[in-house]
Formats: C-alpha cells, sequence, structure tokens
C-alpha cells in the first residue's frame, strides 16, 4: 500500500478564504450566522438563520468554462484553484496527463435550475431553460466541473452523500492513491446555500429557531440547543502518493492513515450509536492505531437533538471520556457536502498550531450526552500528531478519517 499525504489545501468558508484569516475569526469567538431577510419571501418556514459567504464572487473566469456551473460548481472550483495553488500544482502537467484525478460532492447540485425546471411542471413554459440546466443541478455537477475546468484526466468518484459528501471524497481518494490507482487526487465538497436546503431541515423540525438571536446558535452538545443553522462553502485536499510528493519538494501538511465508512442500515434520518462507533473503529484499524493515539477529535456536532446524543455515545464507546472534541459547526454553520472537507482542513490546521477552537455556545453540556472533554470557553494548546474527523449523514452514512503529522 501506497503513502498518501496531503500536500494542499484551500477553500471558500464564511470565517474566510485562507487559514491566517480564518485563524484569526476562530479566536474571536464569533460565528458567522446571521437572519436571512432574503428568506422572508417563504411562508412557514420556522428558522430563518443562515450562514452565507456573502464575500464571494465568482472569479472572472473564461465564459466557456463557467455555463455549466452554478454557485456550488464555482464555489468547488474556486476553492479547487486555491488548493492546487497551495499544492504548487496549479501549472503543472502533472494534473492534466492522467495521474490525477478527482473525487468531489455536494448534497446536489445548484437551486436555480431547480427552480426554473419546477417552473416549465408548473405552468408548461420552458423560458430559463438552457443547455447547461440539467449539468448545474445534477448531482454530481461539482465533480465534473472541477474536472473539466482544470482538465483533469484522472478517475472521477463523484460523492453526492449529503453530509458526508467531503469526508467520503477524501476517503476515497486516499483508498485510489493507497492502492496505486492514482498518483494525485483532488478531494473536497462543496455546498449553496438555500432558502430549500434550509426548508430539508425545517420541515424534520431540526433547525434552530433563534431567529433574533443568531451569534448564540447552533450550540453543538448544549443542554438549550434546538437545532442547526445551514452554511455554505467549499473546500478542497490535493492529496498525493508520498514518494511523488517527496521528489518534488512538496510541503507536506498531514497524511492520511485511517478511513472508516459504513451505513447503519435502519433508518433515513435518526442516527443510531452502534454503527457510528463501528466507523470510528474501521477507521483506527486502518491506521493501526490503538483508540488512546487519538489527541483530538472533530465532531460533526450538528447541534440536533438526537444527533449530538448519538454521536456522544458512539464516540465515548470508542475513545473514552478523555478524548478533547469541538465541533466546528459552531463558527460556520452546517456546510452539508462541504463539512467532511471544511473541518479537515481546520482540524489539520489546528493539528500542526497546536492550538484548537472550543465549541461556540456550550455552555451546559446536555446531561443526555456521553461523558466527553469538551473544549469549551477558550482554545486549548494541545500536542498531539493524530487526529480523528467524524461525519454522519442522511441515509444513515457513518465517515471517520484520521490524519497524522508528518516530520
Amino acid at each position: 500500500m501506497k503513502r498518501v499525504v496531503i500536500t494542499g489545501m484551500g477553500g471558500i468558508t464564511a470565517l474566510g478564504h485562507d487559514w491566517p484569516s480564518i485563524a484569526a475569526r476562530l479566536r474571536e469567538g464569533r460565528n458567522a450566522v446571521r437572519r436571512m431577510p432574503e428568506w422572508d419571501y417563504f411562508d412557514g418556514l420556522n428558522g430563518r438563520l443562515g450562514c452565507p459567504v456573502d464575500d464571494f464572487v465568482a472569479p472572472a473566469w473564461p465564459r466557456q468554462k463557467t455555463r455549466s456551473m452554478g454557485r456550488v460548481s464555482q464555489l468547488a472550483v474556486a476553492a479547487s484553484e486555491h488548493a492546487l495553488r497551495d499544492a504548487g500544482l496549479l501549472d503543472d502537467d502533472a494534473i492534466r496527463d492522467g495521474r490525477m484525478g478527482v473525487a468531489y460532492g455536494s448534497s446536489g447540485g445548484s437551486v436555480e435550475p431547480v427552480r426554473v425546471m419546477g417552473r416549465m411542471l408548473d405552468t408548461g413554459s420552458m423560458q430559463g431553460v438552457t443547455a447547461t440546466s440539467y449539468i448545474q443541478m445534477m448531482g454530481h455537477t461539482t465533480a465534473v466541473n472541477v474536472g473539466v475546468f482544470f482538465g483533469l484526466k484522472g478517475r472521477i468518484i463523484p460523492t453526492s452523500s449529503a453530509c458526508t459528501s467531503g469526508s467520503q471524497a477524501i476517503g476515497y481518494g486516499y483508498e485510489a492513491i493507497a492502492q496505486g490507482k492514482q498518483v494525485l487526487m483532488l478531494c473536497g465538497g462543496a455546498e449553496e446555500l438555500s432558502g430549500p436546503g434550509a426548508a430539508v431541515f425545517d420541515t424534520l423540525f431540526a433547525t434552530s429557531t433563534r431567529n433574533d438571536e443568531p451569534q448564540l446558535t447552533p450550540r453543538p452538545f448544549d443542554r438549550t440547543r434546538d437545532g442547526l443553522v445551514v452554511g455554505e462553502g467549499a473546500t478542497t485536499l490535493i492529496l498525493e502518493e508520498y514518494e511523488h510528493a517527496k521528489a518534488r519538494g512538496a510541503t507536506i501538511y498531514a497524511e492520511v492513515i485511517g478511513f472508516g465508512c459504513n451505513s447503519d442500515g435502519v433508518h433515513i434520518t435518526q442516527p443510531t450509536a452502534a454503527t457510528m462507533a463501528v466507523a470510528m473503529r474501521l477507521a483506527l484499524a486502518d491506521a493501526k492505531l490503538p483508540p488512546e493515539a487519538i489527541g483530538y477529535v472533530s465532531a460533526h456536532g450538528t447541534a440536533t437533538d438526537r444527533g449530538d446524543v448519538a454521536e456522544s455515545h458512539a464516540t465515548h464507546e470508542v475513545l473514552g471520556a478523555r478524548v478533547p472534541v469541538s465541533a466546528i459547526k459552531s463558527y460556520v454553520g452546517h456546510t452539508l457536502g462541504a463539512c467532511g472537507a471544511l473541518e479537515s482542513w481546520w482540524a489539520i490546521e489546528m493539528m500542526r498550531a497546536g492550538r484548537f477552537a472550543p465549541t461556540l455556545n456550550l455552555a451546559e453540556v446536555d446531561p443526555d450526552c456521553a461523558e466527553l472533554d469538551h473544549i469549551a470557553g477558550s482554545e486549548r494548546a494541545i500536542a498531539t500528531d493524530c487526529v480523528m474527523n467524524n461525519n454522519f449523514a442522511f441515509g444513515g452514512i457513518n465517515t471517520s478519517l484520521i490524519f497524522r503529522a508528518v516530520d
């Protein structure tokens, strides 16, 4: 098996588009949640909070490359451009000769072409339906748009699996390189914010309704949590075979050493602690590590009633009460298809800095949650060379990733 390392990272997030800016915002201890007056149009929507990337405008890319992109693909391509530049590969022929593949995902495609198609069904009018409408709305729009934009000719692995889209992309990219199928993989996830996207969770009574207190929500693992806040963004990691990275003198941020993925097989939307725990154990077995080697866990931490309880019990079952845990969604909301990649990126950067951000708004842990060492109140200095990122999605899809520092 080949060793797999990360040589480039980049993202578009509500806290910033580069790590120094994001780290500064994390130290401020303030989230990016705001009320969405744009959603006042929607009658009956209870949760009116979102976490948009307000300062993102797609660069002036060539028109022939952007016609097939909705906002979700624009976010994915912009994040990938940052990551490729960070890896020193943006203008390298190695990414276009078949050595680099793509593993990328989002919960779905862009909403605007869906609206146009819906109007066609409702009125019979094809006004607004174009030759690229389907391309912008299809489930694998981010993967194919990223691949075409950069001219990548390796294998393509679309991972449209809701909240595990980004983490599955990293895991499957890692496996492709470890098994010698690819030398390089561009991996990540993206999501665009929309009213319908929020409504999905609103109908399940899973969104926060603290509409007048955006800075006080979401509240992962807190006794007074009342649901998630939907966000948007994109993150891309460049995975590379270790010897190839060393030969070209690449900066190595971390090594991917473990990936676990399974499904509950029980319920579409209700999480199961037992199978969440299995995913973590699969990752530990893949990494050939004992539980005590994990120095920090980036929790999925959606701030939903059952989700936080199930996740806490699964984490405690596998890692015990001593492992430091925090939830990044308290800063940028639930970025859905992007969260697995975004939270992996930030966990790696925090490991490198030796300082880990706390879960915001965690004042009193829900007594129904299992005991964990929650990082709360202020950041914590932790010297560790192994971190775990866990994500869980609709359909009972569970993922666990383990990253290790490389000397």
